[in-house]
């Protein structure tokens, strides 16, 4: 199973920010993070912190939630925004669409409503071109399996198969996943694929992004699987 997603709340109303993070919480499928104005935003995206999309209001104490998301985007982010809104007035929904914003959703809502088109924006981003993770030194494409290293400017291409893997070690958030859900993910559940095809693409893997690949430090046995090490320094 894949790790909780990140997702920035930004929102000044504290009961609907405490209801947000309870119930996205709720299934262990995100993992919110809410703040109550623009400065507080800042602080939490500091850093290089990763969020996989944000939850964005209109009006904020400290600032237009719109030219907020426009600098976002300036500054080159590209997860999803979904703006809340206080009303539906056609202009306002331009204006945050405009600002860069992918979706809108007017308050009050339906908590269901919001968190399906929050799904439909992950899906969508995340067989986009514009999904970009770092997986220790690197930056993966998935969808033009592709890993960057930028300090030896450096391209690994990826198979297809091995794209699927590494997507799918990365959303579990650097628990360990079993081989056979790992088979099972990437492979589909009604294939009939032995172990060893798993391992085989494991160790082509380490070959490409280990720079030792006799002792992985990015793609671990463990647990009777795999993990994937994020953040870890490979020197």
């Amino acid at each position: 199973m894949s790790g909780p997603r990140p997702v920035l709340i930004v929102d000044e109303d504290e009961a609907l920010r405490a209801t947000l993070s309870e119930q996205l919480a709720l299934d262990g499928e995100f993992a919110p993070v809410a703040v109550a104005d623009l400065a507080a935003a800042e602080a939490a995206l500091a850093g290089g912190a990763r969020f996989d999309a944000v939850l964005l209001d209109v009006r904020l104490p400290d600032g237009d939630g719109r030219a907020f998301c426009a600098e976002l985007r300036r500054r080159g982010a590209r997860m999803p925004v979904l703006m809340l809104t206080g009303a539906g007035e056609e202009a306002e929904v331009v204006q945050a669409l405009d600002a860069g914003a992918n979706d809108y959703i007017a308050k009050p809502f339906r908590l269901n409503e919001l968190l399906a088109r929050l799904r439909a924006q992950l899906r969508v981003f995340d067989n986009s071109d514009d999904a970009v993770f770092t997986i220790g030194p690197y930056l993966f494409r998935p969808a033009a399996k592709l890993l960057l290293e930028p300090t030896r400017n450096r391209r690994i291409r990826l198979t297809e198969k091995e794209t699927a893997i590494l997507k799918f070690l990365y959303r579990a958030g650097g628990r360990p996943v079993a081989r056979q859900v790992l088979l099972n993910e990437v492979w589909g559940y009604s294939a009939a694929i032995a172990t060893h095809t798993l391992e085989t693409h494991i160790y082509r893997l380490r070959q490409k992004i280990e720079p030792d690949p006799t002792e992985a430090r990015l793609l671990i046995t463990e647990g009777g699987g795999y993990r994937l090490e994020t953040q870890g320094d490979t020197g």
